[in-house]
């Protein structure tokens, strides 16, 4: 996997990404992720890989400051048509071009799964943080004990996108020592899809 790939392949995902990632169980996914959670009013909030927008309508965009950010201009594009009012940018999630504490939520959907280097990505997003800030991880993570089907079919989802085998026990090692996990907890396909918090320290 790797930038030029992906903005191939999201190029062909775009204009039918929302029918198979935003509606049924992903959108039940999106809402248990994101239902309840505090955001504070005036509030700076960064959606890293925010694709074509799926997460935006579960926070009061009249409210806070959103910027979403993707590699795709193609997924950009759709973004742009459906939410006017939030300020986008292309730009890779690896190299965030934003000062230091910058933002009060990091919102990462599907994007440590995707990028082709997860654990600079993820040093990304600590360091935009403020704080006291929070991070919010929705995406697909492995355990230890890797199926056979998993193995097997993880070469192919890598062509298609992304990748299937992904350790956050590995990722939260890297930043542990400037953040601590508040929640995580299963949201869909028994638990390979997780929602993790993390607050910056």
């Amino acid at each position: 996997m790797n930038n030029r790939w992906n903005a191939f392949i999201y190029k062909c995902w775009a204009p039918i990404y929302d029918f198979f990632f935003n509606q049924g169980a992903f959108y039940r996914a999106r809402k248990r992720v994101f239902d309840g959670m505090e955001i504070l009013k005036g509030s700076n909030v960064l959606f890293v890989g925010i694709g074509t927008g799926a997460d935006l309508e579960f926070f009061p965009l009249e409210h806070i400051h959103a910027i979403g950010i993707d590699y795709s201009p193609d997924m950009l594009k759709k973004a742009k048509e459906r939410y006017s009012s939030v300020e986008f940018k292309q730009m890779d999630a690896q190299h965030l071009l934003f000062p230091n504490q910058s933002f009060d939520i990091v919102v990462a959907s599907l994007i440590l799964s995707v990028v082709p280097d997860p654990h600079q990505a993820m040093a990304e997003m600590v360091r935009v943080t403020k704080r006291r800030g929070r991070i919010v991880i929705f995406d697909k993570f492995s355990d230890s004990k890797r199926s056979v089907l998993k193995r097997t079919t993880r070469p192919f989802l890598q062509l298609m996108g992304t990748d299937i085998g992904r350790s956050f026990k590995q990722l939260y090692e890297t930043c542990q020592h400037e953040c601590r996990i508040v929640e995580d907890e299963p949201v869909m396909l028994k638990g390979m899809y997780r929602k993790i918090i993390m607050e910056k320290r």
